[in-house]
């Protein structure tokens, strides 16, 4: 089963020296593991080391991988206060790989998959770390969107309506089987979508521990990666998103949470005072309507997890486990459903 695009370093190589200052091949490329969307590359050349990020092969989904969308964004923030890696071009013309991407500094750091951070060696370092992925995160909620260039990222109106609209429909057109917790949960969120207060930010759209770049001797984090689901909209979308994956058990692979585990004792905080923390930075004293907030992340994430396993029936996911990640859908939406029980 092919899972991404076989690419001609030669021709490749050829098109980078022509396009980028000061690039000098040859070249080898190492495909990174995890990740279940783009594939994404290390690329190294006579000139230094870069990452090449791609859209995957096969036929895609409308706007899903939009990997110039992530180079906008990127090249958008490069001197703001979120940190990100700098990007050098976006190759449009499918004529030399086959597909969409892009290219950017290979950022050199470590990546934590598993939030409860064991491989961390003091419950200081790991409070000093979930407290950076805070500042990082209103750092990005404050952006100013109009100064960066971004105010036309999105379509205007509603965001959860929207979204709720985007996700409904891409769960449709990828579902393999009826899942009644996914109705369920769908008609819930419908019923329940709040009134549209105003707030309009940047979002990442994936803000989690493992889309985050650590220095490797502290808590600093150097860059911010795959903006892929970045767009316009409500700031309380990447907080949920963020405290729902922290709320997931473990044994989920990619998504594993911390449902459990004795947060105090690693050092890590409970959903109360990270919110507390986010508020305090953000300037707002309470938020409304988290209910939904958090069912609507379970919602978005079990549809993406159902793309992903529609593209792994197709033979064209970008990575060897996909083919698991469709089971992940209705423990999701179950989750959902049962927050919104215990909640009401």
């Amino acid at each position: 089963m092919s899972q991404i695009l076989p690419i001609d370093n030669n021709k490749l190589t050829t098109y980078l020296e022509a396009n980028i200052a000061g690039f000098v091949g040859p070249i080898t490329l190492e495909k990174f593991s995890g990740g279940q969307s783009n594939p994404t590359f290390k690329v190294t050349a006579e000139s230094g080391v870069y990452v090449l990020r791609s859209q995957p092969a096969g036929k895609l989904l409308k706007s899903a991988h939009a990997v110039d969308r992530e180079y906008r964004v990127l090249d958008a923030l490069k001197d703001s206060n979120v940190p990100v890696a700098k990007v050098f071009h976006l190759c449009t013309d499918l004529a030399v790989t086959g597909a969409m991407f892009y290219l950017m500094e290979f950022c050199d750091g470590k990546v934590y998959w598993s939030p409860s951070l064991t491989e961390v060696a003091t419950n200081d370092l790991r409070s000093q770390m979930y407290d950076a992925m805070n500042k990082v995160l209103v750092a990005l909620h404050s952006v100013d969107i109009k100064a960066c260039g971004l105010d036309d990222y999105a379509k205007p109106g509603n965001y959860f309506e929207r979204q709720l609209a985007r996700w409904t429909e891409q769960y449709r057109i990828t579902e393999l089987q009826k899942i009644p917790a996914m109705d369920e949960l769908s008609d819930w969120l419908a019923i329940h979508l709040p009134d549209d207060d105003g707030r309009v930010c940047l979002v990442h759209g994936d803000f989690r521990l493992d889309n985050m770049m650590f220095a490797k001797d502290n808590a600093e984090i150097i860059a911010v990666l795959d903006w892929e689901l970045s767009t316009l909209g409500h700031p309380f979308a990447d907080l949920a998103y963020q405290c729902m994956q922290l709320r997931m058990p473990q044994g989920m692979g990619g998504i594993d949470g911390l449902q459990g585990i004795d947060r105090a004792s690693l050092g890590i905080p409970t959903e109360e005072e990270y919110i507390a923390s986010y508020c305090q930075r953000m300037d707002i004293t309470k938020i409304d309507n988290w209910t939904f907030y958090l069912a609507f992340s379970f919602f978005r994430l079990a549809a993406i997890a159902q793309g992903v396993a529609k593209r792994a029936s197709q033979g064209n996911a970008s990575n060897k486990n996909a083919n698991k990640v469709g089971a992940f859908v209705e423990p999701l939406a179950q989750m959902a459903m049962n927050i919104i029980k215990e909640e009401s």
